[in-house]
């Protein structure tokens, strides 16, 4: 038996782990094993019940189960607090007390959505990449760091265990994809910490000659990636640097409700839609729910070591969207919408009993 640790979290991230949760609730059954499913606050949920956005308990919770769904944090109620307060600052916290240093965010077109993208179909149709994010380094962590009445100051530093980790888990997934294809994204004529990340890439490289690397400067990936994204096949790259490529990448999935994303360490994962709290719809069962979905998926194929159900609930997905299943964020305009949990009982269908 595994135990989840499910944290619900903010605005629409309820509704979406409700679909999640459906959905790992009926391959279990499916498969004859069992999930222990406990419920946990965090974020402004948190915040509101015991003054703290991440609770010992919650992070106690966290360290002792097999795996985390985590829905989203975060919204207007709580942006004006202090900075140590805000829900940002909770989830640096249980990345670096969890020890998740890899983020993982695919980027994969499904056919049935290829018109949903802002570019043109034959520029997206079969783009199906992996950025792997380091995420507990870099400017985000980095020391010293603050701010007075005349300048704010950050740190962006990576020491080398820091980028070989990374490196050689992105050399690893690029091992079992086709193309076997890195691309090292950096600002290495720049940055002089940007220099040391290629070094090491470079370095623990030696030890994967069947993996072609190759290296970008990130002003040229973004782009790169909206004029041509199936030239990707996987992505290593730093915290900032991983942070915004990703969220450009989604756009190529016509929404960031399209995306999932793994942050795993050595001992734990934690498993979550790209996508934010979404404040806006939150309560209206309106948002997508396939982010957290593919999620699910994910934490079979990386956790539990069960690619043959990740790539069921995979193989759902594009089966409910190919019968024309449409949430507001990826309809277009004019199209009969669905609701979330429409759209979760369209997957469920498919997945069988």
């Amino acid at each position: 038996m595994y135990k989840i640790v499910s944290i619900p979290g903010d605005g629409i991230g309820p509704e979406v782990v409700a679909g999640a949760l459906a959905v790992m609730r009926q391959v279990t059954k499916k498969h004859g094993f069992e999930i222990q499913v406990e419920e946990h606050p965090f974020g402004g949920a948190s915040y509101d019940l015991h003054g703290s956005m991440l609770t010992d308990e919650t992070l106690n919770a966290c360290r002792e189960c097999d795996a985390v769904l985590l829905g989203a944090v975060g919204g207007p109620k709580w942006e004006n607090l202090p900075h140590e307060h805000k829900p940002e600052a909770a989830l640096l916290k249980i990345r670096r007390e969890l020890g998740l240093f890899a983020n993982l965010r695919p980027a994969k077109v499904y056919d049935a959505l290829v018109d949903a993208s802002s570019l043109k179909a034959d520029v997206v149709r079969g783009t199906d990449f992996m950025v792997f994010r380091e995420l507990t380094g870099g400017i985000y962590f980095g020391e010293p760091r603050g701010y007075d009445e005349t300048k704010g100051w950050n740190t962006m530093a990576y020491e080398k265990h820091e980028v070989e980790r990374i490196a050689r888990l992105a050399f690893e997934a690029a091992q079992k994809r086709g193309a076997k294809r890195v691309m090292s994204i950096d600002k290495a004529n720049v940055l002089e910490v940007s220099q040391f990340w290629r070094n090491e890439v470079h370095r623990v490289h030696r030890d994967f000659p069947d993996v072609e690397l190759a290296d970008m400067y990130v002003d040229n990936a973004a782009m790169q990636i909206v004029r041509n994204p199936k030239q990707f096949d996987v992505i290593v790259t730093g915290n900032l640097f991983g942070d915004i490529l990703s969220d450009i990448a989604g756009m190529i999935t016509g929404s960031l409700g399209m995306l999932p994303s793994a942050s795993i360490g050595r001992i734990h994962a934690l498993y979550e839609p790209i996508h934010g709290s979404a404040p806006d719809i939150a309560g209206r069962n309106i948002a997508n729910p396939i982010a957290t979905i593919a999620s699910v998926a994910m934490m079979f194929e990386h956790s539990f070591c069960m690619q043959d159900i990740a790539n069921e609930i995979h193989a759902a997905i594009e089966a409910a969207l190919a019968d024309g299943l449409r949430t507001a964020d990826i309809a277009a305009p004019g199209e009969k919408t669905v609701s979330t949990t429409e759209m979760t009982e369209g997957i469920l269908r498919h997945l069988g009993a």
